[in-house]
């Protein structure tokens, strides 16, 4: 498979998450960085998003807590976001977080508490 391809490919994968949309951060990184982007899309996205043996759901809890842990909430609360497009509730999130400070303790967990509270207002109507 191609690059171009494998960016296609992560597109698509970066639109199901985004209910439709490009993902606005990636699309400035494309305008300073574009190899950073083209690399994230076709390797991120097109070969490693997309493999086949978890769902949506499952991937997107696994980035939450994966990025919460190691303290990259700003990744965190984009991955929540899909998370809650996905069908991952609120208090689903809120038992990561929970879950995060056994492996990453306490002030990794209460920041990423923070960062998903300003989520939840966000979207909230």
């Amino acid at each position: 498979m191609t690059t171009e391809e494998r960016a296609k490919r992560g597109g698509e994968v970066i639109r199901s998450l985004n209910n439709g949309q490009p993902q606005p951060n990636l699309e400035r990184m494309r305008e300073e960085f574009p190899f950073l982007a083209e690399a994230t899309e076709a390797y991120a996205l097109g070969d490693v998003w997309s493999r086949p043996g978890l769902d949506t759901r499952t991937r997107q809890l696994a980035a939450v807590a994966a990025f919460a842990a190691i303290g990259e909430t700003a990744f965190m609360k984009i991955h929540a976001g899909y998370a809650l497009n996905a069908g991952v509730s609120e208090d689903e999130l809120k038992e990561i977080v929970y879950m995060v400070t056994v492996p990453a303790g306490f002030p990794r967990a209460i920041t990423a508490a923070r960062t998903l509270s300003e989520l939840f207002a966000e979207r909230r109507p």
